[in-house]
């Protein structure tokens, strides 16, 4: 087995005829049978190899594989986003009457996907709070088929104790379905957590530089036949261009996670106490309620921070308003820089005491921290709530 450096480089689909060092695009939406037996064969499954690129093709085996390998999973599926990937894995393995058990602190979408779509099937979800696992388990009932953790959490930054899950998992036979995005498995693997599932929005580090959009999900075997089943007849596959360029992109994921991480420390500590702020979250820094367990189960803290500025809303807004740097946009992960307003973009579809439960405030900021050089970044943040104070863009 490779470490984790060399897996995400060194593995490739293998090489055709005309020998290339790097693989080539598949831009085909099919595959030619040698004879009539040969298309028999691949249909019945009884041969592998590629039939219709909505059910594989050459580059999203290769991302798939890599993925795999960095996750330490048997199998995977690649989706057109994050999204499709998370929507995937509970569509293809849950059934009316079924219950989930999820962290609360989850993306938006995933919330309303949890609490509005799968409600509507008859699959029904209670929400526990990372900080208090103590009370996990009095919300699992004779139903309860899958407990979903998204951690580090987005935007709040909860840890989920993983190794309390897994305790969980084993005791009432659950499916442990984690979403990975936020810490990739260069920074934290779930699998050495009983993980069955792994999800990522691979649109965030995975790809790293605002590309293109891309999901994944990787697990045991006798899952990932399920929702390989699941999104064969529903179609929402990765295209071939996006899996060619996510597959490369993993090639530099653990030096721009090094990069993402020394940076978003660097400012944390920068500003930790600043009198411009209620607080800052990091899972880096000592003030977070959960440093001892993010050292524990992460092999660094990520590349997010999140600010709650004094003032609220309306000086949140000017703040983002005065960077220079920072990117304005509800991405994350890229090697830009960041900065994200959450209870009027990405949560906004929540209600006020939702958005409350998960941390999310009218003055809460996401910083996705870059790669640019650390004593620019922290240049720009330090004049932008100077400039907020006074009440000016």
């Amino acid at each position: 087995m490779y470490k984790t450096e060399t897996a995400d480089i060194r593995h490739q689909y293998p090489r055709s005829e005309n020998r290339e060092h790097s693989v080539p695009l598949y831009l085909t939406s099919s595959f030619v049978f040698d004879d009539a037996e040969q298309g028999r064969a691949l249909f019945a499954d009884e041969q592998p190899g590629n039939i219709y690129s909505r059910f594989s093709n050459p580059n999203t085996t290769e991302f798939i594989g890599k993925m795999c390998a960095l996750e330490k999973m048997d199998d995977g599926f690649a989706f057109a986003t994050g999204m499709a990937a998370v929507f995937a894995g509970f569509a293809g393995l849950l059934k009316a009457g079924d219950h989930v058990l999820a962290s609360r602190a989850l993306f938006g979408s995933t919330y309303q996907i949890l609490v509005k779509i799968l409600s509507k099937w008859g699959i029904t979800t209670s929400f526990v709070d990372a900080s208090r696992p103590e009370k996990w388990e009095s919300h699992i009932n004779k139903n309860t088929k899958m407990f979903f953790i998204e951690t580090p959490s987005n935007p709040g930054l909860d840890i989920i104790d993983l190794s309390i899950a897994q305790k969980l998992k084993e005791k009432h036979n659950l499916i442990l379905f984690i979403d990975n995005t936020f810490a990739t498995p260069i920074l934290q693997t779930p699998v050495d957590y009983g993980a069955d599932l792994i999800a990522h929005s691979a649109t965030k580090y995975i790809d790293g530089q605002g590309r293109v959009l891309g999901g994944v999900i990787v697990g045991n075997q006798d899952l990932i036949d399920e929702v390989r089943f699941f999104a064969r007849q529903t179609g929402p596959a990765m295209s071939p261009f996006n899996a060619w360029l996510l597959s490369k992109s993993l090639e530099t994921l653990s030096l721009r996670m090094e990069r993402h991480c020394s940076n978003a420390l660097a400012l944390a500590r920068e500003l930790d106490g600043n009198a411009h702020l209620i607080y800052v979250r990091y899972p880096g820094l000592e003030s977070h309620p959960q440093f001892i367990l993010a050292q524990r189960q992460m092999k660094s803290a990520g590349g997010i921070i999140t600010l709650l500025i004094k003032g609220g809303y309306d000086r949140a807004q000017r703040f983002i308003d005065a960077l220079q740097i920072f990117s304005k946009t509800a991405n994350l992960g890229d090697t830009r820089s960041v900065a994200t307003h959450p209870a009027s973009t990405t949560h906004s579809k929540l209600s006020i005491e939702e958005q409350e439960q998960v941390s999310i405030y009218p003055g809460l900021v996401r910083i996705s921290v870059g790669l640019e050089n650390k004593d620019d970044i922290i240049a720009d943040i330090i004049q932008a709530l100077e400039k907020s104070k006074k009440g000016k863009k």
